[in-house]
């Protein structure tokens, strides 16, 4: 865990805003600031999280509550979101500028929420101008209960690998390119866990690049949690002569099938359990390469990592395990997403199957088709769309701006379908229904495979295929054990269909996950509130820490930051709870 401060207090009985009773609680420190790195061999800033790239792991158990302070030791606003984890009832810990003012340069934040009914894998990431590009990623990671056990033999260990494209060309220069209308162009290579390939050709990698080893023993099984926390590349995941046992993405568990290579798409993550039933003669590659281009172009992009057996004999050493033969023809990768499915008898975060949730027998309340086309010139800029919308984020934060009463702030006018009109720049959000049903029809228009993802909540994939979606397109629907997840791949000139239940209170972000098109505003907002809530039973109010920016900026105070460290204050907390505890014993004596 590094630097992560590791105290646990357990607030038995003790509430906290009003919600976190009797849930243990887990404290972290995030300082993100720039460091000097050479992944691909040549030096360049990256962004680091307490001094490492990637950044240290999260890992809690259900139900913690999480507190993360995070420290911007950048030089430009930030803010941190949670991919995957839902928030339940608070958006206001989202990290996303719809819903968040961003933490200026040399301030903190403290992020409070609770991990409510989830486990699974999932990574956390800088939301603002595509600096994901050039790191400040991490793993996050939430385990089961004990009293709940796991639908597969308890592994011998836990391995994260988070892939992703990389540009020698920080977050910065990469902006400026789509602000001058640029394309970003071919990456420079594919990076596992921050590191650059194994040199397993002289030809195509230069001499002196640092790469990942991956050590385990032999007989053992290994639960490998992989991200693809790229830029907008679809990487094809592989271990040289070992099949990659599926058990679960994005905190829900699949039917267990083997496959000797998965796509991974942009902002994906999935579990693989792994046994090491190899007989060692020699290391083994674990590769990460690029689909859907022109291979011959691309290799030289391929990540490779290595997987070294306690007792190896020698080095990887040979040519590559090959990728899928479909370099132009997504039809196999499109079989393969429809062929992951939930494991419906297995439980969940819950002690109840993961099927006992019969999605397929809801009546859907609405239905939103979204269609994405290649990106255009706007005014003069260069912007990519959803229904000919661009989205700019607002001044002020869309649920902020609800509590005071802050006019002109969006617009709830988001269309449900693409509208023949030209393209244009708008602030639109889609006015939802809390408790409703939707369908989403996402139709990919654009030359490049893209993935969407919903924060706040997980949908079901219930259908996916090629051409213009129609309502024909209904009856080819999985309607019993669609996998459950927040990111999913559309591909180009296709569609994919995906079912959402919105119980989830709050306004939530609808994007595209290639950093490039998100940037140029492909996305928008769900804003989901309960009429009848008057005592914040299924939203949380603003939190006393909330930041202020826009037409609310006179109301944000000036911050000094404390040189105290999370361990500190979470020490001071500690001890504050044992007086509390202390002085309750002492009355009931």
């Amino acid at each position: 865990m590094g630097a992560f401060c590791l105290l646990y207090g357990i607030c038995i009985g003790l509430v906290v805003g009003g919600s976190f009773a009797a849930d243990p609680f887990a404290y972290f420190d995030m300082e993100l600031s720039y460091i000097t790195a050479s992944p691909l061999g040549v030096p360049q800033q990256v962004i680091a999280v307490n001094g490492k790239f990637p950044g240290p792991v999260i890992n809690v158990t259900t139900n913690y509550n999480v507190v993360v302070n995070v420290k911007n030791k950048l030089d430009e606003d930030l803010l941190m979101t949670w991919s995957g984890i839902q928030m339940r009832r608070s958006s206001w810990q989202d990290g996303v500028l719809g819903t968040n003012c961003p933490i200026p340069p040399k301030w903190n934040w403290t992020y409070q929420f609770q991990v409510k009914d989830q486990i699974g894998s999932f990574f956390y990431f800088p939301s603002l101008n595509m600096q994901r590009a050039s790191g400040g990623f991490g793993p996050f990671v939430v385990m089961n209960r004990k009293i709940i056990s796991l639908p597969f033999d308890t592994p011998d260990g836990d391995i994260v690998i988070m892939i992703g494209d990389w540009y020698t060309r920080n977050h910065t220069a990469l902006r400026k390119a789509l602000d001058n209308g640029k394309e970003l162009g071919m990456p420079d290579g594919v990076l596992i866990n921050g590191k650059g390939p194994y040199r397993y050709n002289t030809t195509l990698v230069p001499d002196g690049i640092e790469h990942e080893t991956i050590n385990v023993h032999p007989g053992k099984t290994y639960r490998i949690r992989v991200h693809n926390v790229g830029v907008s590349t679809c990487l094809n995941f592989r271990i040289q002569n070992h099949n990659l046992l599926l058990a679960e993405t994005e905190g829900y568990y699949t039917s267990q099938q083997n496959y000797t290579s998965l796509d991974i798409h942009v902002g994906q993550s999935y579990s693989f359990l792994v046994t090491m039933d190899q007989n060692a003669s020699s290391d083994y590659y674990i590769v990460a390469s690029a689909r859907f281009v022109n291979q011959s172009r691309w290799q030289r992009v391929t990540g490779v990592a290595v997987l070294h057996y306690s007792n190896s004999k020698g080095k990887a050493a040979g040519p590559l395990p090959d990728p899928p033969n479909d370099a132009y023809d997504s039809s196999y990768s499109l079989n393969q997403a429809m062929s992951i499915r939930q494991n419906v008898t297995a439980s969940g975060a819950r002690p109840n199957p993961q099927g006992s949730f019969h999605y397929g027998s809801i009546n859907v309340t609405d239905v939103y088709v979204l269609k994405s086309r290649p990106p255009v010139k706007i005014n003069g800029k260069l912007r990519a769309t959803y229904n000919g919308i661009s989205f700019v984020n607002p001044d002020t934060p869309i649920r902020l701006a609800d509590a005071y009463k802050v006019k002109g702030a969006y617009k709830l006018d988001f269309p449900s379908k693409p509208l023949q009109r030209s393209p244009r720049v708008d602030r639109s959000i889609i006015n939802a229904t809390y408790k409703g049903f939707i369908e989403i029809i996402l139709q990919n228009n654009d030359t490049i495979v893209q993935t969407f993802h919903l924060d706040g909540y997980s949908f079901f994939v219930v259908g996916m295929g090629y051409g213009e979606w129609t309502e024909n397109n209904r009856g080819s629907y999985n309607r019993w054990d669609a996998i459950s997840r927040s990111t999913v791949q559309v591909f180009s000139g296709g569609w994919t269909a995906v079912y959402v239940s919105l119980d989830n209170v709050g306004v939530w972000n609808l994007r595209t996950e290639n950093l490039d098109r998100w940037y140029l505003g492909q996305q928008t907002y769900m804003r989901i509130v309960n009429p009848e809530d008057h005592n914040n039973k299924t939203e949380l109010p603003v939190p006393d820490n909330a930041l202020y920016c826009g037409a609310l900026s006179r109301m944000q105070k000036p911050q000094k930051i404390s040189s105290d460290s999370t361990l500190l204050a979470c020490s001071k907390l500690f001890v504050i709870l044992l007086v509390v505890f202390s002085t309750m014993i002492s009355g009931f004596s």
